[in-house]
């Protein structure tokens, strides 16, 4: 019996010791990321960083536009995306590759889509295809609506122009913001007029409007409607330098529902990223745990009744 107190006593032992030694130097206790404007990144690095505040790091989100973000990236200026869309993203990774200045830590989502749009109105009066769309250019006002410039997505469509595809040659793109071009389609289906423009899932715009994707762009953003897979990059050497917190982001995964339910009380309700990821996280506890599996806080204490105690839980 004293053999086996004394086994459990080694065992508790090392089982501390193995997570002290998890903890992160105070060199890592700034977690810098980037955010491209894009809701969605809104609500995943808010997320991310109600949880690490709760793990007693701290949080430097820096809103800098795709090109911008990966150049930082590069130049270890960032430490984490949480943004890597792929493929649209292909030649951003590409570069980073080359210059063996990034690594991904996880596929944080599946079942994205990026491709274009028209409201159903302008489905039914036969727009559901990329080459539906000269036919019916005059009505569109032969402009296709985008987001933020230096977009992988307005390079594709800008390209697609460029190159006369489907007749395209004509018309222009209309580069604005996420907020800019939804505003842009909510005026149109007011009076039900005709607009093309950039969609994707996960978004509230999906339940917020009726729209069509259209077929037929496989060439331009992929096939499956841009079927997109999203990643977390880490610059090089950062997942070594701060273990801890790169296992945190490691475990840091989505669902399409998830990140459509954080996207509307930002879009929707008009909430604070970091106020809509505290209630998310205080109405859906379950997802704690595997998050916070094997992570400890900053200074080596299990992670999940910290953050749990953060939250009030």
């Amino acid at each position: 019996m004293a053999l086996r107190r004394f086994g459990l006593a080694a065992a508790a032992f090392l089982f501390l010791s193995a997570s002290a030694s998890a903890s992160d130097p105070e060199s890592c206790k700034t977690i810098r990321l980037s955010d491209p404007g894009w809701t969605d990144i809104n609500s995943t690095n808010a997320i991310a960083s109600v949880l690490l505040e709760g793990l007693g790091y701290a949080t430097d989100i820096q809103t800098l536009s795709v090109l911008v973000g990966y150049q930082s990236l590069k130049n270890q200026d960032i430490d984490v995306f949480l943004g890597n869309w792929m493929p649209a993203q292909q030649q951003f990774i590409d570069d980073l590759n080359a210059a063996k200045a990034a690594e991904v830590l996880v596929k944080n989502l599946t079942g994205a889509k990026f491709t274009l749009a028209v409201p159903n109105y302008v489905a039914e009066m036969g727009v559901r295809d990329f080459k539906d769309l000269d036919a019916h250019g005059d009505a569109f006002g032969k402009k296709i609506h985008g987001i933020e410039p230096g977009a992988p997505a307005n390079e594709n469509i800008q390209q697609m122009i460029d190159a006369d595809d489907f007749g395209l040659g004509d018309w222009s793109l209309v580069e604005s913001s996420e907020t800019g071009m939804l505003a842009q389609v909510a005026r149109a289906e007011r009076s039900e007029e005709a607009i093309v423009f950039l969609a994707w899932a996960p978004h509230p715009m999906n339940t917020n409007f009726e729209i069509t994707y259209l077929s037929g762009g496989d060439a331009v953003f992929g096939p499956n409607f841009g079927g997109a897979e999203v990643f977390t990059l880490a610059r090089t050497g950062w997942p070594e330098e701060c273990p801890n917190a790169a296992r945190f982001f490691r475990n840091l995964v989505f669902t399409i529902d998830m990140e459509n339910e954080m996207m509307g009380k930002i879009l929707d309700d008009g909430q604070d990223p970091q106020a809509a990821a505290a209630e998310f996280l205080k109405a859906h506890p379950e997802v704690l745990e595997p998050w916070l599996a094997e992570v400890t806080t900053l200074g080596g204490e299990p992670g999940l009744p910290a953050v749990k105690a953060s939250l009030g839980l």
